[in-house]
């Protein structure tokens, strides 16, 4: 099973990682803080012991602490070894360089607490999905004679799917091909699929589009791969005035985010001050150690059961409440959700998520619509050998090549200049995706080319053995780092700006994000970045992130570092266009891309994309 492949690498890769890779490279990657100041404990609304730790140093590093990721306390040893606490923690929220931790509730708090020497954190290895996800294709391949069993059939085959028949709904404020894929979400009684190219407004359908289903339904599911995906859809249903009630990342920065989590609500209920006292004179009688009686047990279990009914009533009174249910896909598997069903399931980013993940919440529903773009980012995958046997394909590329009938392209894009637009649309979406008439010749300067192709000068003198030329390695798993490139990227940023001006800059909040695929050469911009005083009023306007960290995201200009100049033409993971399709798709008014033409135009994507920026050179 390629599922189990891949669960072995990340669990092996882990074991590596953990027992040879030194905590300081632990740090630079963000998967671990030390040291960490331990904070106060308390128990949330769910009655769960929490511990909030913050960070003291490297604070600059972006990390990868995210809700319901696993972690493991260690301390570090005389002989610079790691000492791990024999317990793992989860994380609960996460805020800039402060985090709560979900801890067992028996005596682990004090354990950390009075520890003598530096305490640090690192994520742990994570088995809780790969468990939900092994479960769900369990029940999906044993399903027999009832809905799980029939989209499971029609999923893999090329059977028609069903369709409802009225009359097509106007909606006025709609484009023609969002409005046909709201329609077309109407009519499915099985299956849709949404397809939205970069800046076609995918979000703003999908909203339309459950809003239209709740005028038919008292209540859907609405799932995602990522915590901030479903978190970015949640936020434009609130803004909707739609009743949300998210399961699972119980807490962000903003109250807007806040005031629709399932813990926020639970604690909010006006029985829940009544639950704390009764949870609270619980503990206080478990802390006795004295007369533990007849009388003792028959107390402890009349505040239990007060307790339970009361759980259960305030539940019950927040579903009931709620018209969209809200979760990650492996959050849906939930013990809040057990029993529960609904008609409709949307599926946001599918093109995201593994297979079996989509599996979880499908299990609970009769039709899926999933929304998503495969020709932009796919799922994470780290064996390389279940990636070569299949497994980075998504169920919603399965339904795309079976089932083309089930497909609505969005096709007027709101983001980009045309000319920015025009490649990607020519390469990845057969021309089909146009420029709305508002953002067509949108630019920042007079006369100025919005999409360009630069060469660090003299690129041609590059040679492997030299890291002050070309690319270097560093580190396993670290990345590749390019640092005449970084020099040269921020170079032409500061040209570009002092011909724009500063003012102009500051006044408009003209924005910028500077890209590169490669963390290390991002770790190593942001660094130059800082030194820059050239920067210095501008530091709020400029982003520096992988392209995975800008997916969903948007500048006004945006500067791609490629990285990669070596004699052989090696790319390496450069071949996965969908990663450079999201890279080339981010910018509003202005596209630069700096990297070696002699190493990149081998692959014939590249050499397209070097002759459209230099169609005199063709």
């Amino acid at each position: 099973m390629l599922l189990q492949l891949e669960y072995l690498e990340e669990k092996e890769a882990f074991r590596k990682q953990t027992e040879t890779i030194g905590l300081q490279r632990k740090v630079k990657r963000g998967d671990a803080w030390f040291p960490v100041s331990v904070g106060r404990s308390y128990y949330n609304a769910l009655n769960q012991m929490t511990l909030e730790v913050l960070r003291t140093a490297d604070q600059d590093i972006e990390h990868n602490f995210e809700f319901g990721r696993p972690v493991a306390f260690f301390t570090v040893t005389k002989e610079n070894k790691l000492k791990y606490f024999n317990f793992t923690a989860t994380v609960n929220f996460v805020d800039g360089d402060r985090m709560a931790l979900i801890i067992p509730d028996n005596g682990k708090v004090i354990d950390i607490q009075s520890c003598e020497t530096p305490v640090g954190i690192q994520l742990f290895f994570d088995e809780t999905s790969y468990k939900m996800m092994f479960d769900a294709l369990d029940r999906v391949t044993k399903a027999k004679n009832n809905r799980l069993a029939y989209l499971r059939d029609l999923f893999y085959s090329h059977q028609k799917a069903q369709k409802f028949s009225f009359d097509p709904i106007r909606f006025p404020w709609l484009n023609p091909t969002q409005e046909r894929a709201v329609n077309e979400v109407l009519w499915a009684k099985d299956v849709a699929i949404v397809h939205g190219p970069p800046g076609t407004g995918k979000t703003t359908t999908l909203v339309e589009a459950i809003n239209e289903t709740l005028m038919r339904e008292s209540q859907v599911m609405v799932c995602a791969q990522s915590n901030m995906a479903v978190d970015w859809i949640c936020e434009k249903l609130v803004d909707r005035g739609i009743n949300v009630l998210r399961i699972g990342n119980p807490t962000k920065v903003n109250d807007k985010m806040l005031s629709f989590t399932y813990e926020r609500r639970f604690e909010s209920h006006p029985e829940y001050p009544q639950l704390w006292a009764i949870r609270k004179a619980i503990r206080q009688l478990r802390g006795q150690r004295k007369n533990r009686n007849d009388s003792y047990h028959q107390k402890l279990e009349r505040l239990k059961d007060r307790a339970t009914a009361l759980e259960i009533r305030i539940n019950s009174e927040l579903f009931g409440e709620a018209r969209v249910i809200a979760s990650t896909l492996v959050g849906s598997a939930n013990r809040l959700l057990e029993g529960q069903h609904f008609t409709t399931l949307f599926i946001d980013e599918a093109a995201q998520a593994l297979e079996a993940a989509c599996w979880i919440p499908i299990r609970r529903v009769s039709r899926v619509i999933f929304a998503g773009d495969h020709c932009q980012l796919p799922p994470t995958v780290k064996s390389i050998r279940a990636l070569q046997l299949g497994l980075g394909k998504t169920l919603m590329e399965r339904i795309v090549e079976n089932k083309p009938e089930c497909v609505t392209l969005l096709k007027i894009q709101y983001r980009m200049n045309e000319k920015i637009m025009r490649f990607s649309s020519d390469w990845f979406y057969h021309g089909e995706v146009e420029s709305a008439p508002q953002v067509k010749y949108r630019g920042i300067l007079d006369y100025d080319e919005p999409m360009e192709w630069r060469t660090v000068p003299d690129c041609t003198d590059m040679t492997d053995s030299d890291p002050q030329n070309g690319e270097s390695f560093i580190g396993e798993s670290f990345g590749r780092i390019n640092k005449r490139e970084a020099n040269y990227t921020l170079q032409v940023l500061e040209d570009y700006f002092t011909k724009i001006g500063k003012q102009r800059i500051l006044d408009e909040q003209i924005d910028v994000g500077v890209i590169s695929p490669y963390r290390a050469q991002v770790q190593y911009l942001r660094r130059l970045i800082q030194k820059r005083e050239f920067f210095k009023p501008f530091r709020r306007l400029i982003t520096v992130n992988t392209v995975d960290g800008f997916q969903g995201q948007e500048r006004d200009v945006i500067i791609l570092s490629m990285v990669r100049s070596n004699s052989k033409g090696e790319i390496g993971f450069l071949r996965d266009l969908r990663r450079i399709n999201v890279a080339i798709t981010r910018a509003r008014m202005k596209l630069i891309i700096i990297g070696d033409p002699a190493t990149l135009t081998r692959h014939p994507f590249y050499k397209r994309l070097w002759e459209y920026c230099h169609p005199e050179e063709k």
